[in-house]
Order: structure tokens, then C-alpha cells, then sequence
């Protein structure tokens, strides 16, 4: 499997490249008023509003630093029927990729109630990579948060 690494804070994470859409520079983004921790705002692709995440905020409490390497990468996020919307997500230096197979990932030893996307970890020559599980990134009340807003959004201007 191949995956995307990129870093939040001075820690590397995972992402399964075959759930991301597309890697695109940091964008202007909508601030969504009142949104939950870690909710950066939204911002059209192709056509359709879409939620962005800011990655850094949500675990570590702190928005991601503006830099050139700052990505916003969009992945497939699969609703409760299967369809997959799209999410965006704002990583820091999401610049490599890595090949690994899932076995190649053991537990990271301490299951997070409040951060159930953490998933099990791997080694390279640099020390320790988190994978995140994109489809437990948002709790039910945010996933119907965002993706409702976001389909009657795009309902009313059809």
C-alpha cells in the first residue's frame, strides 16, 4: 500500500493514498462560524462546497502554520450509505509518500478515547509514523454537521 506522510507538529502520520483525491496547495477557506474543534471551514471544488479539517488543530490544539509545504489534501470520506463525499484536510509538509503493507503497522499501545482516527504505527530511519483512519476522523454529530450543511448547500444552488 502506498501512503501519503505528512506531519503534524514535529510528528509524522499516515494517510492511505488510495483515499486521497488530490493534493492541493493551502487555500482561502470559509470560516464556518461557531464550527466544532478542529473544523478549518469550507471552500468550492469543482463546484461543490467542501468541509476542511485542519489537522494539527484537531489533535494538538493549534491551527497548522501557513507554510509553502502546508497541503490541503482531499480524500473520500464514506458516509453511513457508502457514497463517498469528499473532505479536505489541512497537513503540514504532506510532501512524501511511503510503501507499506497494513501488517507492517502494530499498535501504538495507548487507544485515545477522544482521538479514535489514531490508529497503529509503523518505523522508518526517521522513528515512529501514526496512520489515521480518515472514515473515524468526525464523530456522528459532526459528520451530519458538515455534510448535511454541505449537501443543502449545494441543493439550493442546483
Amino acid at each position: 500500500m502506498l501512503f501519503l506522510i505528512f506531519q503534524l507538529g514535529n510528528d509524522r502520520y499516515a494517510l492511505e493514498a488510495a483515499q486521497v483525491v488530490e493534493v492541493l496547495p493551502l487555500v482561502d477557506l470559509k470560516k464556518l462560524p461557531q464550527a466544532p474543534r478542529g473544523v478549518a471551514g469550507a471552500f468550492t471544488y469543482r463546484g461543490t462546497p467542501v468541509p476542511v479539517l485542519d489537522l494539527t488543530d484537531l489533535t494538538l490544539g493549534t491551527p497548522s502554520p501557513h507554510r509553502i509545504s502546508t497541503r490541503l489534501v482531499l480524500v473520500h470520506f464514506p458516509s453511513e450509505s457508502g457514497e463517498k463525499r469528499i473532505l479536505g484536510l489541512i497537513a503540514e509538509r504532506a510532501t512524501d509518500t511511503l510503501r507499506r503493507e497494513p501488517a507492517d503497522f502494530a499498535p501504538a499501545g495507548v487507544e485515545l478515547e477522544n482521538a479514535p482516527y489514531l490508529g497503529p504505527v509503523t518505523r522508518d530511519d526517521r522513528g515512529l509514523i501514526q496512520w489515521i483512519e480518515v472514515k473515524k476522523l468526525l464523530p456522528q454529530n459532526v459528520r451530519d454537521l458538515l455534510f448535511r450543511q454541505t449537501a443543502e448547500h449545494a441543493a439550493s444552488t442546483s
